[in-house]
């Protein structure tokens, strides 16, 4: 390895952290000059980035595949709904640990029962538990059946008599969810550098490997599982406050689908790829559905069959996501920059059979 080319590898944990920092400033900036409406959609990236960053947690980090991540999602969304007096706010610095609390207890419910079970049977059962949850909103009325429920009065945010941010206003609930989920992102970081990390890691590796060891790897699913449902409730809450309305396709199975795919889109197992993911995912569903009318086709109406051929081609072209296809294209980029010095550093390489370059004829 050339001194230039160490000098490349130990700069750029330095140049990520700086385009990390820019990159936050430039969205903490966005609300002081952009419209409203793309606001509220980057705002609205950032809410699936969290949700799609829970999710794996459990399926690029565990390798459990959950039919049913979306339930918790919603949990946390009712849990506010139901918190809100009609026509009054709820407290936000009640009503926001209580809707995690919610959403982590039946993560901690449903975890106990599903993580027993390995494979197909473990993606039936979350499958499964999440329709009994969907049901019991969609067909009763105990939170406002297939209607749901309004929050007509955002959670205020008051303490002691002084207001920190206004959740009326739409810059302020941006400015939050950008706060949390920059929150979520180093917790997951650390979380997964941790050796609580690297036990996850080994359980998708191989679990009877790490049960021989001596993990108690039913105590580390079960708690990654958890977990996982807990920041899931976070992007509930958040999505509860932006739209102000809960309703039953908060935990649909759809739901649950669409947010595996923003995961498998941008990359399993990392942290970027499921933002990615989510942002792509939403960029190509507003796009989809902004086709025009084609003939006597409106094309824009069945943006569904245009996303999921997309899908289609990116698991069969970029089968490690939109993220593995950029490392992949940067490495090769970076090999062939580097194979110039390397072969001027080393002149038995270049010289051929094995002779010294002045000793060549």
């Amino acid at each position: 390895m050339t001194h230039a080319h160490a000098s490349r590898r130990a700069s750029a944990p330095a140049l990520r952290f700086l385009l990390q920092v820019l990159l936050i400033a430039a969205l903490a900036s966005l609300p002081w000059f952009a419209e409203k409406y793309y606001v509220q959609f980057v705002a609205r990236i950032m809410i699936m980035g969290i949700l799609a960053m829970s999710l794996d947690l459990l399926l690029g980090y565990t390798g459990l595949v959950s039919f049913g991540h979306a339930a918790f999602y919603g949990v946390a969304a009712y849990v506010l709904a139901m918190l809100t007096p009609a026509y009054q706010a709820a407290g936000f610095w009640t009503s926001f640990p209580i809707a995690v609390i919610g959403a982590a207890t039946s993560a901690l419910i449903i975890g106990f029962f599903v993580v027993r079970t390995h494979g197909i049977y473990f993606i039936m059962v979350t499958l499964a538990f999440a329709q009994m949850l969907f049901f019991l909103f969609h067909d009763t009325r105990l939170a406002g059946g297939n209607d749901g429920i309004y929050i007509d009065v955002r959670p205020d945010a008051r303490i002691l008599g002084w207001k920190p941010f206004n959740l009326e206003r739409y810059d302020h609930v941006y400015l939050l969810v950008l706060v949390l989920f920059v929150l979520v992102w180093l917790f997951l970081r650390v979380l997964l550098r941790s050796r609580f990390g690297h036990v996850l890691a080994g359980i998708r590796v191989n679990e009877h490997r790490m049960r021989s060891l001596g993990f108690e790897t039913f105590r580390y699913k079960l708690a990654c599982f958890t977990i996982a449902g807990a920041l899931a409730g976070i992007a509930g809450y958040l999505s509860a406050v932006q739209f102000g309305v809960v309703n039953p396709e908060f935990m649909g199975w759809h739901q649950s689908a669409a947010v595996m795919m923003m995961v498998i889109l941008g990359g399993m197992g990392t942290l970027a790829g499921p933002v990615l993911g989510a942002a792509a995912w939403m960029l190509l569903e507003l796009g989809f559905q902004s086709l025009p009318v084609a003939g006597s086709i409106d094309l824009g109406k069945h943006w569904q069959l245009w996303m999921g051929g997309f899908i289609v081609l990116t698991a069969l072209l970029l089968p490690s996501g939109l993220l593995g296809a950029w490392s992949s294209l940067a490495r090769q980029v970076s090999a062939r920059r580097g194979a110039g010095p390397q072969t001027t550093a080393n002149p038995m390489a270049s010289a051929g059979k094995g002779r010294p370059l002045d000793r060549q004829p």
